[in-house]
């Protein structure tokens, strides 16, 4: 077994049998429950409705999943420097790349946990237009670029600063940053609009999103839309190997 699978198995088991995890996907399990059942017992809904609230089930899966895997992230360092455990994990024979990239594998985790609980929701909403299955996969493939690109900006802020709140703060900013263009429904799809939703990594997945589940386009007519979520999470992860012995430090920003 290689050593960052090493902190990733000790990462997750800390991550759900410690609680947090655990806690947090209930939590989003109640809010999809009451989204699902106001769908589910609208008689008047047809089989655009149906293609609706699949895409949404899908984008609110993805959105608070995103969530949940920053918050974790934005943890995973600053949040050990406050608590005094940094010392020991530094004291164990792996490389502080290892640490750094199990760490960011153990808060997707939040991501797939996430997924797992929206697919039957899916399957609820989508029985009858062939939409479950494909809205799974998607959700899959797009969801993971965006959980991996933004989770390990999360992990970024927490290894560049000493306070949790400090890096939690920064996570939610950026969030802030990135969700709020996509709740403009009229923001132009040409022009600046465009622009603005290509190279943002969460509205150009959940344009893409749309366009195959509402839009009942094929996969490779808008496959541009990913080249943000896809350019973002390897940047990121290069990043974070690269920088890795600078950011798993007992101080933020000693040399």
């Amino acid at each position: 077994m290689t050593r960052w699978t090493v902190v990733a198995e000790q990462e997750s088991r800390d991550l759900w049998i410690g609680g947090r995890g655990p806690v947090l996907v209930f939590g989003f399990s109640i809010l999809l429950s009451a989204m699902t059942y106001l769908a589910a017992t609208n008689r008047a809904m047809n089989f655009l409705e149906q293609r609706e609230a699949v895409n949404l089930t899908v984008q609110v899966g993805l959105a608070v999943g995103v969530l949940l895997t920053v918050v974790v992230s934005a943890d995973a360092i600053s949040g050990e420097r406050e608590r005094g455990t940094f010392e020991a994990l530094l004291l164990t024979p792996v490389s502080r790349r290892a640490i750094v990239v199990g760490k960011l594998a153990a808060a997707s985790t939040m991501w797939l946990a996430c997924l797992a609980v929206t697919l039957p929701y899916l399957w609820v909403l989508g029985r009858g237009v062939a939409g479950a299955g494909q809205a799974a996969l998607l959700a899959l493939v797009v969801g993971t670029l965006v959980a991996i690109g933004l989770g390990g900006i999360g992990m970024l802020f927490s290894g560049w600063t000493n306070s949790n709140k400090t890096s939690l703060a920064c996570g939610l900013l950026l969030l802030l940053v990135l969700f709020a263009p996509t709740q403009l429904p009229a923001l132009p799809r040409t022009g600046f609009g465009e622009v603005l939703t290509r190279i943002n990594p969460i509205g150009s997945a959940l344009h893409y999103i749309s366009q195959i589940l509402v839009g009942r386009r094929g996969w490779t007519n808008d496959l541009s839309y990913l080249a943000a979520p896809v350019v973002v999470a390897l940047v990121v992860v290069a990043v974070l190997i690269a920088a890795g012995p600078r950011l798993v430090r007992l101080t933020a920003g000693l040399r």
